[in-house]
């Protein structure tokens, strides 16, 4: 990857200019079926320029009360796009479309109008079945909105389902994907869309300060990524699997179910910020999510790691709070 970055071709990408980012978007259009993709800088700028240009200033948008856009991308959406987020609470976050009845407001001068539906594939590692976004799509239609997908991590959706993105990406209307997680690059993300939505992010992103030059270094890194780490993924789900069994062993410990590479768990007698910190002790990072924590497996986590990393966790005596 780092070699494909070094001898990147490059030009002027804010003039769209920049051959080898020009060759990543359209890899990334062709991969999701989508007329357009964008080079972003981040998923958080993907799904801000969708909100702002399908949510829109003073409108409402419909979201799983844990989605990242609602927790994680600090208020940008209310910030920058001036949209309401509103979170309905669902199970895994995966919503329905019996989620989203009466959720919809329209027509009211003193309200705000609901004009988009945020769905995230995966969202804790949890998939999107089909039959919900496909119900989420008609409900979406019906009520003349649109549905953007976070989609940062939906390669690993298809490598767990065995569903082409494509297939995926055909009930949004636009649909974001990181290649700074499991693909492994350094940075940034594809924001995919039909040619009138793309014509107007091209806008966005240059006005929220993401109009970039010689972007063909870094986009050199997604090709490489799209071409070489889609199918290894399998690698972190069938490891995360390994690790979510070894923490099962241990009585000290739960583990939610686990289905791609992001692992959450707990333990029965200390709070998360104390087992965090026991984790970091023992030479294991983690992190927090709400009442749980969270390991996520990626690239630079290989075999020998995940045998080590199971070992402790089987043999982890937790101290109590």
């Amino acid at each position: 990857m780092r070699r494909a970055m070094y001898e990147a071709e490059v030009g002027d990408d804010v003039y769209r200019e920049d051959p080898t980012t020009t060759r990543l978007e359209e890899m990334a259009a062709k991969l999701t079926g989508k007329e357009r993709a964008l080079f972003v800088t981040s998923g958080s700028m993907g799904n801000l320029i969708a909100q702002y240009i399908n949510g829109g200033k003073a409108n409402e948008v419909l979201c799983a009360s844990n989605a990242h856009i609602l927790q994680h991308e600090v208020g940008g959406g209310a910030a920058i796009a001036g949209v309401v987020q509103i979170g309905i609470p669902c199970r895994k976050g995966i919503l329905s479309s019996l989620d989203l009845e009466g959720k919809v407001k329209q027509g009211m001068y003193d309200m705000a109008t609901t004009t988009l539906i945020e769905v995230e594939n995966t969202i804790g590692g949890y998939v999107y079945p089909l039959e919900n976004l496909r119900g989420i799509q008609e409900f979406a239609q019906k009520h003349k909105m649109k549905v953007h997908m976070d989609g940062a991590r939906v390669f690993n959706a298809q490598v767990a389902t065995h569903t082409p993105v494509k297939t995926i990406a055909s009930y949004v209307d636009t649909l974001s994907f990181c290649l700074s997680k499991g693909l492994g690059c350094p940075v940034g993300s594809l924001l995919c869309s039909d040619e009138a939505f793309y014509q107007r992010a091209l806008t966005i992103r240059k006005m929220i300060g993401g109009g970039m030059r010689q972007t063909g270094i870094l986009a050199a890194a997604g090709i490489y990524a799209l071409t070489h780490n889609i199918d290894r993924l399998k690698d972190d789900h069938d490891r995360a699997k390994q690790i979510a069994q070894a923490i099962s062993c241990n009585p000290d410990l739960v583990a939610q179910d686990v289905e791609t590479n992001i692992i959450f768990f707990s333990a029965r007698i200390a709070k998360t910020t104390s087992l965090v910190f026991q984790l970091k002790q023992m030479g294991i990072l983690a992190s927090i999510e709400g009442e749980f924590v969270r390991l996520v497996t990626n690239l630079d986590i290989d075999e020998e790691d995940t045998q080590r990393i199971c070992s402790l966790l089987k043999d982890f005596k937790v101290k109590a709070d």
